[in-house]
């Protein structure tokens, strides 16, 4: 026979607000993430035989892929010192998501 053990998180009110500050921060970083995958993709889905007259020629940029926005999370952390508390693995794993997230939409 097999057991299986459940446990119940009792959090104090500074676990809480922790836990609430990093939920608020890795929304914002999944949020800002996905959007710059799809503000390239929508920049750059013309066909390459054909561009419409009305649609603005941006500025060429490279494909924003995992291991760049993962390699942009050093400067994410400079920039914006609240990131520094957040472990850099859930950081990773939030930038994860994100790939996922966008492989699936396609």
């Amino acid at each position: 026979m097999r057991t299986a053990y459940q446990y119940k998180l009792r959090p104090n009110k500074e676990q809480i607000a922790t836990i609430q500050l990093w939920l608020e921060l890795l929304r914002r970083q999944y949020n800002y993430r996905l959007g710059e995958r799809f503000s390239w993709w929508s920049e750059n889905r013309c066909p390459v035989n054909a561009c419409p007259l009305v649609m603005p020629i941006p500025q060429l940029r490279d494909n924003p892929d995992y291991y760049s926005q993962k390699r942009d999370l050093v400067n994410t952390k400079d920039k914006f010192p609240e990131y520094k508390l957040i472990h850099s693995q859930v950081l990773q794993d939030c930038t994860k998501r994100v790939k996922l997230a966008f492989d699936r939409w396609f």
